[in-house]
């Protein structure tokens, strides 16, 4: 048995320079114990329902995974389609949504993972319409997991040695324990997170199939959560399998019945991507035609099902269904 060390003080020795959301564990568990519904009572409703309940201007705004992959962007299409102001976005694992957002006018803020640099994100920032502080994928998820775990910080053994570091909200201490140096990144409790999942059922029970990235700390770390399901399931079903359950329905607050609501991007075991609109979103995107594309794609719609009906047709989305079959690990 090792005896216990001498105590060592503990003490910042570099810190970053740049905001981020404000870090109150106690008074997030404070707004998930008042405001969250464990009663089984249904959250389904429409995406536009669920946008003017749950997204509020100046939100914190997380999601899950990205509009090419498993991407909410049916959520996505109406918080644009809304208006919604001055979002602080979670921008990892991500490529084109937060050009789409910033020149959409939603987005003001982002933490920077990785997201893909474009015209339309170089003009926002020359112009001051945002602001970004500089992460890392790693970095961001574990915020989310410190979030959902209800500590106010993680130390990682990663990002202190970067230029980032300077742009981020990280700080370098003395760990206590060993006395080296250690970084430690701050907790993040979103607002709202906005998941995309294969299957809920009209609880908030949500299954999602195959790889993800932090879709269970995301709805965990959030005051709000807005599931898209590609299919409504019944809970006799979740309940015969409740191993298969990826977040629990008491994390929940809206669940949005969402066919093909990743399109264009796919959703893995239920269709492929359409690489037609996969490139017609990079390019406006790199050519800085984002409003051109929003006012094809978006604007015009009431629903994302009409933009799908109008714009895709049953025989492409059928196609790119027919393309995905999950021949190895998970299926639905």
């Amino acid at each position: 048995m090792t005896a216990p060390s001498a105590p060592r003080k503990l003490s910042i020795l570099r810190e970053g320079t740049s905001q981020y959301l404000a870090v109150d564990p106690d008074g997030f568990r404070a707004h998930i114990r008042d405001n969250k519904q464990r009663a089984l009572k249904s959250r389904l409703m429409t995406a536009k329902e669920a946008v003017e309940r749950f997204v509020s201007d100046g939100d914190y705004l997380t999601y899950e995974c990205n509009y090419l992959m498993r991407g909410p962007n049916e959520v996505v299409h109406e918080i644009i389609r809304q208006g919604k102001k001055r979002l602080w976005a979670a921008g990892k694992f991500t490529y084109v949504d937060v050009a789409l957002l910033v020149d959409a006018g939603c987005v003001s803020r982002a933490d920077c993972g990785f997201f893909l640099s474009a015209p339309p994100i170089d003009r926002a920032l020359k112009q001051g319409r945002l602001e970004v502080f500089e992460y890392s994928n790693v970095i961001m998820t574990l915020r989310l997991q410190a979030g959902a775990m209800g500590v106010p910080f993680l130390p990682v053994r990663s990002f202190g040695g970067t230029d980032g570091f300077d742009h981020s909200g990280a700080k370098l201490i003395t760990d206590p324990y060993t006395g080296d140096p250690i970084t430690i990144v701050p907790a993040l409790n979103p607002d709202v997170a906005v998941i995309h999942a294969h299957q809920a059922d009209v609880y908030g029970n949500a299954r999602i199939f195959g790889t993800g990235v932090s879709d269970v700390e995301s709805a965990l770390a959030s005051k709000k959560v807005i599931i898209s399901a590609e299919e409504i399931v019944e809970t006799a079903e979740i309940r015969r399998n409740p191993g298969a359950t990826s977040i629990p329905y008491y994390a929940v607050d809206a669940v949005v019945h969402s066919p093909y609501g990743s399109y264009p991007g796919t959703c893995p075991g239920y269709y492929g991507s359409d690489p037609e609109g996969v490139f017609e979103v990079f390019r406006a995107i790199m050519s800085d035609q984002v409003q051109p594309y929003l006012d094809k794609w978006v604007r015009p719609f009431e629903t994302f099902e009409q933009m799908l009906d109008e714009r895709v047709g049953k025989p492409k989305l059928e196609a790119m269904r027919a393309r995905e079959t999950a021949r190895e690990g998970y299926s639905a």
